[in-house]
């Protein structure tokens, strides 16, 4: 690899932005950044991690390519972070949706679906000739059987069970921990900028409780039936739910929790007995590499955005 092919990978969301550097002597740390502003112009944000990387590495960087929360394909034109990286020597951009790249790195070029699972959800399913995304709508819309969707249930749990509306559940005890006067929770959390992140932490009582308590597994049954149903519906969707062992990839801090894997497969298996469950390849970082690569039969070529001089 020489200087003309230096290419910048970009893992861009909205807790935490990570990039790599890869050069004629290999490839760099990843350089942290703060996450996405959704309130701010995004092209400008990556331009500013461009030009952050070129000043302190002293290299020029002729290739970006970038997997995005909160991407649109309609409303970003990577021409912008083409002109504004011209002065750093850019003359390719790819452009993604975090789906996207999440699913090049835990599949590759692989037909099948991914699940991603963290403080938010989104499912992403592709087949030889159609892509389906499933969910990833947010807290407000969607975002079913997501850490906040786990941590919301906990959080309603505990107030039924305080106003006598729902059965004891050990979630109440963790609860008041933080709330000690349990009336004034909704209050703090209403007021919280964090509240979101808050509420996804309490994702890990409800796994934790999960074999003891039946409130707590009532839950983790309901997330895993809510991310099969994501995944079931986007291999129909795509065509690749007739196969007798579709792919089926699960990535994601709520699926690392063993109470909700579990149920997850097992659901799964209901549906495909032969169901080809894989570990990711790699991450999403590594996904944000393959965009300037993807073979052009890809029915995912039509998700990504680029502009090459």
């Amino acid at each position: 690899m020489t200087v003309e092919s230096n290419s910048l990978t970009i893992d861009a969301g909205q807790t935490g932005i990570r990039a790599r550097l890869h050069t004629g002597v290999g490839q760099s740390e990843p350089f942290e950044f703060g996450g996405i502003r959704t309130d701010s112009a995004l092209v400008p944000q990556l331009g500013e991690i461009v030009a952050t990387i070129a000043s302190r590495t002293g290299q020029p960087i002729v290739s970006v390519s970038a997997g995005i929360s909160g991407f649109s394909k309609a409303e970003t034109d990577p021409r912008e972070l083409l002109v504004s990286g011209t002065a750093h020597g850019v003359r390719e951009v790819f452009l993604a949706h975090d789906s996207v790249t999440s699913y090049l790195g835990a599949l590759g070029d692989e037909l099948g679906v991914v699940v991603a699972a963290g403080t938010g959800v989104v499912t992403l399913a592709v087949g030889a000739h159609d892509v389906a995304r499933v969910d990833g709508w947010g807290n407000l819309l969607g975002d079913a059987g997501s850490g906040y969707w786990l941590g919301r249930a906990a959080l309603d749990a505990v107030m039924r069970a305080y106003d006598g509306r729902g059965p004891a559940t050990a979630l109440s005890a963790a609860v008041r921990l933080d709330f000690p006067d349990i009336e004034m929770a909704y209050l703090d959390l209403q007021a919280d900028p964090m509240r979101v992140s808050r509420i996804a932490a309490y994702a890990r009582q409800v796994t934790e409780l999960a074999a003891t308590d039946a409130v707590a597994g009532r839950i983790c049954d309901g997330a895993a039936a809510e991310l099969v149903l994501s995944a079931a519906t986007g291999l129909r969707r795509v065509g690749e739910d007739t196969s007798a062992s579709p792919v089926v990839c699960g990535i994601g801090g709520v699926l690392r929790a063993p109470e909700i894997a579990a149920r997850f497969e097992r659901r799964l298996r209901e549906q495909w007995p032969a169901v080809d469950i894989r570990p990711a390849i790699a991450n999403a970082l590594d996904g944000a590499e393959y965009l300037a690569r993807l073979s052009p039969a890809s029915a995912l070529r039509d998700r990504i955005a680029s502009s090459v001089v």
